[in-house]
């Protein structure tokens, strides 16, 4: 499937902006440089990477979800209130994301990305030190808002840098970073907690998120495909943004992430108030050990992405959403494993369907991929942001089925709408393995 003619036609970077390459290499027929394969150095270097990006970001930006119900005891908050400690990261990071899709147009990835990981990490260890409740939410707002870097320009990076039938497994392993980094911000963050204090979890976490973005900038190898542009120009990102948005597919990917990620983090925000209640009564490092179904998730995303390139995506993307459904249904029974079963089910889905989702998006960008990604993660952590924030009313209302019930309706409108996008990309495109 090819962009709209507004993306692909309609708007086109002026003369004085085409890309140069900034880098001498071996070019193929297109101009652009050989992109890396499956099985080279390069490959494995890019992919490691960014697998260390991935987990970084999460890490650091959902380390205080299990905190939520610690927050409402030390700060006197209320449930709803206590998510705004994650809600207000995802929701600046998600307007980050824009303002920061522009900038690497001029300063570039690699270094982007190192910053916005280094920055958010010194960010997570002053949180410790905030006065009270109104300057840590100060905090992690500007935590959020640095961290736009990696995840507005990682899907970018990827489509330009590695080789298209090489992708989705490139796709799945940052995904599957994701997934590790945000087991390892959840249940690291509770048990730290639980053994030893709530500004002591967050410490530790900032240190090895500080540490990882060292390791990535010293593996990642400069951007083969990248060419600095100069100036700012708000007609050009305005048209390449209206470009994407005029698309017959890639709209239904945008609703598809901002869908999967509210019903995701709405269970996920409030499961841990649910579990330290009756009747169940866990405590805080039990709760922290069930986000351990993460694991799940980093081998879901991985194979999602591979089978993608074998099966194609339209195929893969609806299994997800019905796993998801099928594991946010389990969690409305009163029995432990069936709950933790559920959990499960549902960390599978979401990130099959994330994965796929977002691996997508480079596919169908015809043009200004850096922008189209933006466009996705800009729904994909509002849904967070919104998702996480809106769950509290349902949780003070309704309990935990009010709660399942807002997930359930968000993944049956994301199963809709990808099977809506399957329908255009088959009425579109004459469809290959790769679609």
């Amino acid at each position: 499937m090819t962009s709209a003619p507004a993306a692909s036609e309609i708007f086109t970077r002026p003369a004085q902006y085409d890309r140069t390459e900034t880098i001498c290499k071996p070019t193929a027929s297109d101009g652009k440089a050989t992109k890396a394969r499956r099985g080279t150095a390069a490959y494995l270097r890019i992919s490691g990477a960014l697998f260390l990006a991935g987990f970084a970001t999460f890490s650091l930006l959902y380390c205080t979800q299990p905190l939520l119900p610690v927050f409402v005891q030390d700060f006197r908050v209320s449930p709803a209130a206590s998510s705004l400690a994650l809600s207000l990261s995802t929701g600046f990071l998600a307007i980050a994301i824009l303002i920061a899709a522009v900038a690497s147009e001029a300063i570039g990835w690699r270094g982007l990305m190192f910053t916005s990981m280094a920055g958010a990490a010194l960010l997570n260890l002053a949180t410790t030190a905030m006065p009270d409740w109104r300057f840590l939410l100060l905090c992690r707002a500007a935590e959020g808002f640095v961290l736009g870097g990696v995840p507005a320009v990682a899907m970018a990076y990827l489509a330009e840098e590695i080789d298209q039938e090489s992708l989705g497994l490139s796709m799945g392993l940052y995904v599957a970073g994701t997934a590790l980094g945000g087991m390892a911000g959840r249940v690291g963050a509770g048990i730290l907690a639980d053994w030893l204090s709530w500004h002591a979890a967050l410490q530790i976490i900032g240190v090895i998120g500080f540490a990882t973005s060292v390791a990535f900038v010293v593996l990642l190898p400069p951007s083969r495909n990248f060419a600095r542009q100069g100036g700012f120009q708000p007609r050009y990102h305005l048209s390449a943004w209206w470009g994407h948005l005029s698309d017959q597919g890639l709209p239904l990917l945008f609703a598809i992430g901002f869908l999967v990620m509210g019903a995701f983090v709405v269970v996920y925000n409030y499961a841990g108030f649910r579990l330290i209640a009756p009747p169940f009564g866990l405590d805080q490092s039990t709760i922290g050990l069930i986000f351990t179904v993460y694991a799940f998730g980093i081998v879901a995303s991985s194979v999602a992405g591979a089978a993608a390139d074998q099966i194609g995506r339209r195929r893969v993307l609806p299994i997800g959403f019905g796993i998801a459904i099928a594991g946010t249904a389990l969690t409305v029974t009163d029995n432990l494993p069936a709950i933790v079963a559920g959990i499960i089910l549902l960390t599978i889905g979401f990130f099959i369907t994330h994965s796929v989702a977002s691996g997508w998006v480079g596919r169908l960008a015809a043009t200004a991929k850096g922008h189209a990604s933006s466009l996705y993660l800009l729904a994909y952590y509002l849904g967070s942001s919104i998702g996480g924030t809106a769950g509290g009313p349902f949780w003070s209302v309704g309990g935990w089925r009010a709660v399942a019930g807002l997930a359930g309706i968000c993944l049956l409108l994301g199963l809709a709408a990808s099977l809506r996008l399957a329908a255009v990309v088959g009425a579109n495109a004459a469809e290959g393995k790769s679609l």
